[in-house]
């Protein structure tokens, strides 16, 4: 019994937790609301038309990036929707007439 004589007792204590009623707040988190409120109130000022309570939290490259993607992605869909079904067909008949004959399908039985 006197191994377990030196055992904690009690709920785990998670570290950094402190007390739950000590009531402080990061100033961290008050400077980022002042600056989404400045933020929100520039943007209210400069664009009447846009709604009200949005506020994109997105850094320029992510915009940028979102662009190209959209862009990129259109291309795509007039590329396809430019070909027919039948015209697509025929480049992949076209296609498969280049390959050599190492992609048939070899034989399977020794008999024929």
């Amino acid at each position: 019994m006197a191994e377990y004589a030196k055992v904690q007792k009690g709920s785990l204590k998670l570290k950094g937790t402190g007390d739950i009623s000590s009531g402080k707040k990061k100033k961290k988190k008050d400077k980022e609301m002042k600056q989404r409120l400045e933020q929100q109130m520039m943007t209210q000022k400069e664009e009447p038309e846009t709604k009200k309570g949005y506020m994109d939290k997105r850094t320029p490259a992510q915009i940028a990036f979102d662009k190209m993607q959209e862009k990129r992605q259109m291309e795509r869909i007039l590329k396809k929707a430019s070909k027919t079904h039948k015209r697509r067909v025929e480049d992949f008949n076209r296609h498969l007439d280049t390959l050599t004959e190492h992609y048939d399908i070899p034989k399977v039985s020794w008999t024929k």
